[in-house]
């Protein structure tokens, strides 16, 4: 079963992404953070060795986050997609954009990275936005400085992304989490797609997204805002 919200031009979907993409329309790009296998540790043995390997990527290993993370779900649309430098091996050649956490500020010397690297599909110049969003020095804040989820990017730094994607009117992210990409497309008048498995995050992104048509850019032009509107998507074969 699928929870769906229609907020203004933002579609929500509550629900495996595996599941809801094949019934979506037309998506022009796809903006994304997803999950790259973290958990999963084959090197740990030469059986896990030898399983990295052989093991071929299949279309499942996009759904967990102990499994090696399999991109091409995503590649028939234009792509820019965070952590990917975690599964290059497994994309097409393309570019790479680079956020520096640490703004204008020397290194901390703490155990986290300095850097997040997403992989864009559209081969050309590599390029780096500096926005401080580390430690107690965090820069730009979101929600009155609430952070939502643990992978959270900043507004600002989904904002410079869709710069990239100009002709690109509706943006897909079947990883949404707490919808910082769907709050950039409605600064930014783009329609957006979201999708969503943990309930939580889902409500939470629905939230900031109705926030954020609720404070609209002056500078951007988008047509009137929809009706909210809710529905329950059932699977065929049930009743």
């Amino acid at each position: 079963m699928t929870r769906v919200e229609t907020i203004g031009d933002c579609t929500l979907y509550l629900g495996d992404c595996l599941e809801v993409m094949p019934t979506l329309g037309k998506v022009d790009a796809v903006v994304t953070d997803p999950p790259y296998g973290i958990g999963w540790k084959p090197l740990n043995s030469v059986k896990g060795a030898l399983n990295k390997r052989l093991r071929p990527l299949n279309f499942d290993s996009i759904k967990g986050d102990d499994k090696p993370f399999d991109p091409s779900p995503l590649l028939r649309w234009d792509c820019i997609i965070w952590g990917a430098n975690h599964f290059v091996r497994s994309l097409p050649d393309g570019r790479w954009l680079v956020w520096n956490k640490l703004g204008s500020f020397e290194p901390f010397g703490d155990p986290f990275s300095d850097v997040e690297i997403a992989w864009f599909s559209k081969k050309g110049a590599d390029r780096i936005f500096s926005l401080l969003w580390k430690g107690v020095k965090q820069g730009e804040k979101t929600d009155n400085g609430r952070r939502y989820h643990p992978n959270m990017k900043p507004v600002g730094l989904m904002k410079w992304c869709l710069g990239f994607l100009p002709d690109a009117q509706t943006i897909l992210d079947p990883f949404m989490g707490s919808g910082t990409t769907g709050v950039a497309c409605v600064k930014l008048g783009r329609k957006f797609i979201g999708i969503e498995l943990d309930e939580g995050y889902f409500d939470i992104a629905c939230k900031r997204i109705r926030d954020a048509y609720a404070q609209p850019d002056f500078f951007v032009e988008r047509p009137a805002p929809a009706e909210q509107v809710s529905m329950t998507l059932t699977q065929r074969g049930e009743g």
